[in-house]
């Protein structure tokens, strides 16, 4: 496999810590041991891999999924836990200008049945998975953006045909909402809601092998290659041949596997943070009592909610470089803008404290669907950021596909295939200048 980082990015180093790994266990999946043929094998075990198996077992299908590691590994299971709209950063102006307002529309509908698919998956296989928050909120980090959330107010009944709130800076303190330096108001949107990533990893791995499917661990797929009517899946334990092949790895996706995901990925880095549990007392001296999920307008933003359990998550975008030094400045990047943000809480502890790989497309839009030129492989990927919701549906809608039963529910924007970013496997090096523009803009 040919990854465009090193190799510490994919060893144990910036996953250590994650709290999610300390409440509760993963099913145990069987080792791969000797060859093995199916209907549809799968590459990634985490939501979109696991949505799909899901989604196939039950229609009879026989399925294989082969994960690298351990389900949930990568960001799947090292996320925040923001089941929310999401899954592109294109803006609504964009969308218009390049794919005209029905486009724009069908895609934000996306975003809201995305968010329900989740909802109905918790329901229907009746898991708990430590689910609060009504809906989302976008905490305004200056005057000016304020007055864009105002705008966005406007347009999100379109968007999503529901009615947001307007929340006045002055109104904030009373809903248990205050930040350090102080926000300029906020913008909440009655869609989403917090939950813990691992149990619901856990909650689909179970009812995927229940309806049948194979998951198996510690089985990278090292190269697929094209045999008579289907393909062969090389793992070091045994190949698997498969006649139709769905790849989801998203963010620590290789180069070659297969070769068409050459350059046409960005991933980078999100690094979180969740401190011990607060007392009433210490949630009342920050004046942040809200179980409201939320996340600033910058443009490397900070997301962050308290959990149930008064735990308290913090994450941040912007860390581009990967090595056991880069993961300890990222960790104190975001620690610092932690204590920044909430000071009432500089002297609390922060015993878990992670990074993840999220991935994006050049165009700013998720994608799903078949592989050009490359008949029975499919794939599903770049949710930038926001793949609890739109990753798990995404997997359900590629299913979909590989049945032949698509019904029109992937919006045209999202099945225009990924183009290449520029410099191939430098690519990486386009990134600081993007960044540094949008701390820049950030600034003022």
């Amino acid at each position: 496999m040919q990854r465009i980082f090193n190799a510490y990015t994919y060893d144990e180093g910036p996953r250590a810590g994650c709290w999610w790994d300390e409440t509760c266990d993963l099913p145990k999946l069987s080792a791969l041991k000797g060859d093995l043929t199916v209907d549809v094998a799968i590459v990634g075990g985490g939501f979109t891999g696991l949505s799909a198996a899901l989604h196939l077992a039950t229609q009879g299908v026989k399925v294989a999924l082969l994960e690298a590691q351990d389900i949930g590994w990568g960001a799947s299971g090292r996320n925040g836990g923001f089941c929310c709209l999401g899954g592109g950063i294109a803006s609504d102006n964009e969308l218009d200008a390049k794919y005209g307002r029905d486009a724009r529309l069908a895609f934000r509908r996306a975003e809201k049945a995305a968010v329900l698919f989740v909802e109905e998956t918790i329901t229907k296989l009746g898991l708990d998975v430590d689910r609060h928050s009504s809906g989302e909120t976008e905490f305004a980090c200056r005057p000016k953006d304020m007055a864009a959330l105002e705008k966005m107010a406007k347009r999100t009944h379109e968007n999503y045909g529901v009615d947001p709130t307007v929340i006045e800076q002055s109104d904030l303190a009373n809903l248990g909402m205050t930040g350090g330096p102080g926000f300029f108001g906020a913008l909440s949107i009655p869609i989403g809601f917090g939950l813990n990533p691992r149990k619901l990893l856990a909650g689909l791995a179970s009812a995927a092998m229940s309806a049948g499917a194979r998951l198996f661990a510690h089985a990278p797929v090292h190269n697929i290659t094209r045999k008579d009517q289907g393909h062969d899946l090389k793992c070091p334990q045994g190949i698997v041949s498969a006649q139709q092949v769905i790849v989801a790895t998203n963010g620590y996706s290789s180069e070659d596997v297969p070769d068409w995901l050459a350059s046409r990925f960005m991933p980078v880095q999100s690094t979180v943070l969740v401190t011990r549990p607060l007392s009433d007392a210490e949630l009342d001296a920050q004046g942040w009592t809200t179980d409201q999920m939320g996340y600033d307008s910058q443009n490397l933003l900070h997301y962050f909610r308290l959990m149930p359990d008064r735990r308290f998550l913090f994450g941040m975008r912007g860390a581009l470089r990967s090595s056991a030094q880069a993961e300890t400045q990222a960790r104190q990047k975001t620690q610092a803008d932690f204590r920044k943000m909430f000071p009432a809480w500089t002297n609390v502890e922060t015993p878990n404290m992670w990074s993840g790989m999220v991935s994006l497309a050049r165009n700013k839009l998720p994608y799903a669907g078949e592989i050009p030129a490359s008949k029975g492989i499919w794939t599903a990927m770049c949710y930038h950021g926001n793949g609890v919701a739109m990753g798990s549906y995404a997997g359900k809608l590629v299913a979909d596909m590989v049945l032949g039963r698509a019904t029109g529910e992937c919006p045209e924007v999202m099945c225009k295939p990924l183009t290449k970013f520029p410099l191939g496997r430098a690519r990486r090096i386009l990134m600081p200048p993007v960044y540094a523009q949008l701390m820049l803009q950030d600034c003022f």
